[in-house]
């Protein structure tokens, strides 16, 4: 049996690790061995890529891709999308989801994988479609999680209406490394009996089980597996990507990576994980094993972005505090899995909570939109006493919530007006106003100036 590599590092691993602020110079470089590693497809854009590109980055995050693709030719290149989400942290409207798409395979990607972060599958539709529509490859995906209404039963029932949507693989995504070898073996064995597309299993090593998950996983016939290659790995990254090959290879499974090519990856990139580590970017805390997480259930992402933010504020000692009360927001919740956006939600009322000295004394104007409705449908059960503290007497919405909104493109490109360069740029403002109208100002300024040199240029000559 052949398993099929997903690599992540300039994605997850990156966004796990260095809260995505690997800049493609980074890592341009190396593309070219990347794709003639054997991999079968790249992780390299879509979850937290495309904010950190307008906000920290100084980069178009089209022009990213695009760039990935030119190096990159052979190897398919995936992405991450929150379904209805996008790659924001709200419900867009239809005609907004419709363009990402088209617009994110005309630049470049083959796969787009796509979740809702309540496993509402309501909310993943229209991408899904849309990818299909587009010619794309479209992973439906199951957001792993373990509470008391969350079983083996209620994924394999999303695995079917998946398929029957159309979906062209079915990933199941443990952000945040709580699958234990057991759960994944059950979990593969039940999806391959009862749908016939291919399994992709994505893992984080945060709690130390995602090589024995991802091992067992393949065992039970999963047909791909994401790791990250190895000096980006462990913690709450992915599990190796050198280590498993070997590990399945002693197995007598077929795997097509060329490990001279994988060793010359790693030794690249060995360099710039020590920048990381030096300049204090990559914190210690994020590389060991944290078994805490089997209780608290905190993605590796989410986990790099609270030490982030409580080290900001020099509260880091309240760390512990925060991961005890994260479990308690989620159970007030109806236990949501702790995926984007939902981790981030959690996590910043459990740290509210904490900070303040009083449970839900200030509450987020995203919880807010949650118990409303507004994500979709809760997994569970919503505390009566905190729904009634937002709403008051409003009924929460029950339909589909994409289907209350407006279309989005007509006011945003009246609004840029030639701010607007392309398609790409009247998106990228709809899913990140500030930070985009902000890069097209620098943009503007940069070929005003280049501009400029050019015509001196031309009178000095």
């Amino acid at each position: 049996m052949k398993v099929n590599f997903t690599e992540t590092v300039l994605r997850d691993a990156n966004q796990s690790l260095i809260a995505t602020r690997m800049p493609f110079s980074d890592f341009e470089p190396i593309l070219a061995a990347m794709d003639n590693a054997g991999y079968y497809s790249l992780e390299c854009w879509g979850g937290a890529t495309f904010d950190s590109c307008l906000r920290y980055l100084g980069e178009d995050p089209w022009e990213r891709l695009r760039n990935i693709k030119k190096s990159c030719p052979k190897t398919k290149l995936q992405m991450l999308l929150r379904g209805q989400n996008l790659l924001g942290y709200k419900h867009y409207p239809d005609d907004v989801v419709r363009l990402f798409v088209k617009k994110s395979i005309e630049n470049g990607i083959d796969i787009i994988r796509i979740f809702d972060a309540l496993n509402d599958i309501r909310n993943i539709r229209v991408a899904v479609d849309e990818t299909l529509k587009n010619g794309a490859h479209a992973s439906g995906t199951i957001c792993f999680t373990i509470s008391p209404i969350h079983n083996l039963e209620c994924n394999v029932s999303l695995a079917k209406e998946m398929e029957e949507m159309g979906v062209n693989s079915i990933c199941v995504k443990d952000m945040a490394g709580i699958m234990g070898p057991q759960d994944a073996f059950d979990l593969v064995k039940a999806l391959k009996e009862n749908v016939n597309v291919p399994i992709v299993v994505h893992t984080h090593s945060t709690t130390g089980l995602g090589i024995l998950a991802l091992q067992k996983a393949v065992e039970a016939g999963a047909d791909v597996i994401d790791t990250a290659i190895s000096c980006f790995s462990g913690g709450t990254s992915q599990p190796p990507t050198e280590t498993l090959a070997y590990a399945l290879r002693q197995e007598g499974y077929e795997v097509d990576l060329k490990d001279i090519v994988l060793k010359q990856i790693n030794d690249f990139f060995k360099p710039v994980f020590s920048q990381n580590l030096e300049s204090g970017l990559l914190n210690p805390l994020v590389l060991g094993t944290e078994t805490d997480a089997l209780v608290y259930q905190i993605p590796g992402g989410m986990l790099s972005n609270l030490v982030a933010q409580l080290t900001a504020q020099n509260k880091l000692d309240r760390l512990d505090e925060v991961l005890a009360e994260t479990p308690k927001v989620r159970k007030d919740l109806g236990y949501p899995p702790l995926v984007t956006p939902m981790s981030q939600m959690v996590g910043v009322q459990a740290t509210t909570n904490v900070l303040t000295g009083q449970r839900y004394k200030s509450i987020s104007n995203e919880i807010k939109s949650y118990v409303r409705g507004e994500y979709g449908r809760a997994p569970g059960e919503i505390d009566p006493d905190l729904q009634k503290l937002i709403l008051g007497d409003e009924k929460p919405v029950t339909v589909r919530y994409a289907d209350l909104l407006s279309p989005g493109l007509p006011a945003a490109r009246e609004y840029l007006g030639e701010k607007a360069q392309s398609d790409e740029d009247v998106l990228s403002y709809i899913a990140f106003p500030a930070q985009a109208e902000a890069y097209f100002k620098a943009r503007e300024e940069k070929e005003k100036r280049k501009f400029k040199y050019s015509i001196e240029r031309v009178i000095s000559d």
